[in-house]
């Protein structure tokens, strides 16, 4: 059975290298015994996939990303080109949409998630006061709501372009999706999503911000929209809200064909001790019917227990500074 190598993302000053950002990774894969091969990113966001991937060998067989997240399209482009190389990605491009976009999981984790309602888009433009309407009273219509794309917020312009305080207050939901929109710009993945706020423990936001995380999650998620400059993964938020500021008690776990094999604080606060409820988890990932996937987990502020608070593909999602991710890698390499 031949062993699966991993594709990182190839550094754009030094294209015989790894990304610096993975560089650890793929020297932790070597001394696992590991192999791993190289992918312009830059070129698979702009499109050219096959010249992308042309430092993968032909005939490589299984293969893993482990990199910068891409728009499901362009990953559908990515595997393609590898099939064509007589390499086999082991995500398929329907299941890495799955994982990657709310919509994808949000049908198995309904109810141990915040409710989500959603309104697809062709584009950057925003939904008119109809369609916000509808998708506000699918959340019941009254209380506060966190504003994202399919993948992710904007955590960072939490007044302006993402805390939604009222529902029922229709020209304040449409202003929020409005500057939403605009900040995402080309970048926006799939449509608009209002997702009803739920408060974690630890988290809260000073009146102009955050000062923490509450339900993020992407590779290397810190700025930006998704995609841009081919740097940032899907930042996401769907907890905490204003307050006197803190970070969530939040806890990424990694799971490989149902089975969890790495449990860790979230890259956002990589020192933080959690230890997640997980005795409902393994059943909906395992039915999600992905491979290789992460969930973030939150506690309740109330004290009622650990909250989904995203799903993700696990070759986009980021590991937190100083974690021991032998155990991830090995397990990819053996599966």
């Amino acid at each position: 059975m031949p062993v699966p190598a991993i594709i990182f993302p190839a550094d754009p000053l030094n294209p015989r290298r790894p990304d610096p950002h993975f560089a650890w990774e793929a020297r932790m894969l070597r001394e696992l015994g590991g192999e791993h091969h190289l992918v312009d990113h830059d070129g698979l966001l702009a499109g050219r996939a096959e010249e992308a991937v042309r430092r993968v060998p032909r005939d490589s067989g299984p293969l893993w990303y482990r990199g910068w997240m891409l728009p499901s399209a362009r990953y559908a482009d990515f595997a393609a080109a590898l099939t064509a190389r007589g390499g086999n990605l082991l995500t398929s491009a329907p299941g890495y949409a799955a994982a990657h976009e709310l919509p994808g999981w949000y049908g198995v984790f309904e109810g141990a998630t915040p409710a989500s309602a959603w309104i697809p888009s062709d584009g950057p433009a925003a939904p008119g006061p109809a369609e916000l309407a509808e998708a506000a009273a699918r959340l019941g219509g009254r209380g506060p709501a966190i504003v994202k794309d399919y993948v992710k917020s904007r955590k960072h312009e939490w007044r302006e372009a993402c805390y939604v305080p009222e529902l029922s207050d229709l020209a304040a939901v449409g202003r929020v999706v409005e500057r939403f929109v605009e900040l995402q710009g080309e970048f926006l993945a799939g449509g608009v999503v209002l997702r009803q706020y739920e408060e974690f423990e630890g988290a809260g936001f000073p009146a102009d911000g955050p000062v923490g995380t509450n339900g993020t999650s992407g590779m290397a998620g810190t700025s930006g929209p998704a995609g841009a400059a081919g740097a940032a993964g899907p930042e996401r938020a769907d907890g905490g809200g204003p307050g006197a500021g803190g970070r969530a008690v939040e806890a990424r776990v990694w799971w490989l064909d149902g089975r969890p094999v790495l449990v860790g604080p979230h890259p956002d606060a990589p020192r933080q001790a959690v230890e997640p409820d997980l005795t409902e988890v393994p059943a909906l990932v395992r039915r999600l019917g992905c491979r290789f996937v992460t969930t973030d987990l939150a506690s309740r502020a109330d004290g009622s227990g650990w909250r989904v608070v995203e799903v993700g593909d696990g070759q986009v999602s980021d590991l937190p500074r100083g974690i021991d991710a032998s155990a991830l890698l090995a397990s990819l390499i053996a599966a």
